[in-house]
């Protein structure tokens, strides 16, 4: 399959997005266990967040995985499988995960039930490089990056759901008098989940899903979410590493995927510690957090649609709060009290805001982003109630659209090492489970406390505040400058 800008492929495009939607869905579902686990075994938060630690360490030792089997059989195995073939094969290897469900609930195991999560994350990781690419592929590249926010609005619809469903399935017998399902429930959700692999494997295998993904020499990368990789740069290097905007932008997506990821999964630790909320009510707050991922992406993905340049501003302001009507829809089906969330409709303000001061400028967005979410982290920890919890919760905001803007800077300027840069940048999805790790470490009374262990997501945005600067002035002096370039869905 080429690409161009004339052949359609919306139907294969809209059964891809199908797999973005289980990675939300499971990402954000994790955070429901991590509580579940802790008071059923006793844990340490800091032996809770393995939970974490072990489904987001699995990409990178999926991509190392797949790296070292490309070089044993001499070439990248999903051109020789297929991409279709390689998602449904990423399918059927966490579909096998999910299994482990049943005896890890049966005996209450933690390990049993993280090493299932490993497995699922070794599938997610294959599919993550199948699906990436075939996103950007699947229509005119310069509009890759806005098919990717859609997906990823559909990843988040995912984890927005996830929590709740999980939720349900969990606490839906718990009575009056107890606070927290038998952990034998924790293997229905999941099994469920792996059923429904199986069957979206079959239908990934039998769809009309381009199998291979050919490209000319010369031509824009599949891997990048814009056409700026191909900008002639000043001074070609050897090698995708020797470029500073890639080796920098591995550390920042590290520590992104890790705030990201880590802000999530150390919620209901707080929200038990400092607010009182019962584990079986905390769902709706991880909720609203990933929601708040979703309501950022659903803004980014307006650009996929061919709108006008008025009805762009207009969808910009309209687009985020119908994602946040999703989120208060869904929780009210879930017979959740939604009245206290409408007031972080004030809070979307802020995001709306800055993202009108980017002006596209992907640099500028992840420099006012980060800039935001450090306020909000002071604000978490400086005040009580729920003020406080709004405040980490909105830190979901100000990471939804950084993902993309971090890859767009590090890609910059690679030309034909940038398919090689980008699997460096997958590898690092890493960040999710050792950043998750250190932050339940440091959440022990006996070090900073839950509420002042979000320093970590502190010292995370910093240095996301910094490679936007230093980023912008490499690729400067390489002759590439985003006030001066059509950037598509740089953000």
């Amino acid at each position: 399959m080429e690409q161009n800008k004339t052949k359609s492929y919306g139907s294969a495009l809209y059964t891809l997005i199908t797999v973005f939607f289980f990675w939300g869905f499971v990402a954000a579902s994790n955070d429901i266990l991590i509580p579940v686990f802790k008071e059923k075994l006793n844990l340490e938060q800091w032996q809770s967040q393995m939970i974490s630690f072990a489904f987001y360490v699995a990409y990178t030792v999926g991509s190392i995985i797949y790296t070292f089997i490309s070089k044993q059989i001499g070439g990248d195995i999903l051109n020789r499988i297929g991409y279709r073939n390689g998602i449904a094969l990423g399918l059927v290897i966490s579909a096998l995960g999910t299994l482990l469900f049943y005896p890890a609930a049966e005996t209450a195991s933690f390990y049993i039930m993280i090493t299932g999560l490993f497995i699922v994350g070794l599938g997610f990781s294959l599919q993550q490089i199948a699906a990436n690419a075939l996103a950007v592929a699947l229509g005119d590249p310069k509009t890759g990056a806005q098919r990717l926010s859609l997906a990823g609005g559909v990843n988040n619809f995912g984890t927005t759901i996830g929590p709740l469903l999980v939720s349900l399935a969990i606490f839906g017998s718990v009575t009056a008098s107890s606070s927290v399902a038998s952990i034998s429930a924790v293997k229905v959700p999941y099994l469920i989940l792996g059923a429904l692999f199986i069957v979206v494997a079959l239908v990934f295998k039998f769809s009309n899903i381009p199998n291979k993904i050919e490209t000319e020499e010369d031509t824009i990368d599949l891997s990048s979410p814009t056409d700026v990789s191909n900008v002639a740069t000043h001074g070609e290097k050897n090698g995708a590493l020797n470029y500073l905007q890639l080796s920098l932008g591995m550390i920042a997506i590290f520590l992104y995927v890790g705030v990201e990821v880590s802000t999530a999964s150390n919620l209901p630790e707080y929200m038990s510690k400092k607010l009182g909320v019962a584990t079986h009510n905390i769902a709706p707050f991880v909720s609203l957090y990933w929601a708040s991922l979703m309501i950022g992406r659903w803004t980014a993905s307006i650009g996929a649609f061919n709108v006008s340049g008025s009805m762009k501003k207009v969808l910009n302001v309209l687009v985020p709060y119908l994602a946040f009507g999703v989120f208060l829809f869904v929780n009210k089906l879930a017979q959740h009290d939604v009245t206290p969330f409408y007031v972080y409709g004030f809070v979307i303000i802020a995001m709306i805001v800055g993202d009108m001061l980017s002006k596209g400028n992907p640099a500028r967005l992840l420099f006012i982003f980060s800039a935001m979410a450090i306020i909000a982290l002071f604000i978490g920890m400086l005040t009580s109630g729920m003020l406080s919890a709004f405040a980490f919760i909105s830190v979901g905001l100000f990471c939804s659209t950084l993902w993309p803007c971090i890859y767009t800077l590090a890609v910059s300027g690679l030309g034909k090492y940038t398919n090689q840069g980008s699997g460096f940048l997958i590898m690092m999805i890493m960040g999710g489970g050792f950043i998750s790790l250190l932050q339940g470490v440091l959440a022990d009374d006996k070090f900073l406390g839950i509420q002042w262990s979000y320093l970590v997501g502190v010292a995370c945005f910093t240095y996301l505040a910094f490679y936007a600067l230093k980023a912008q002035s490499i690729l400067k002096k390489q002759g590439i400058n985003f006030d001066e370039l059509e950037v598509k869905g740089g953000h």
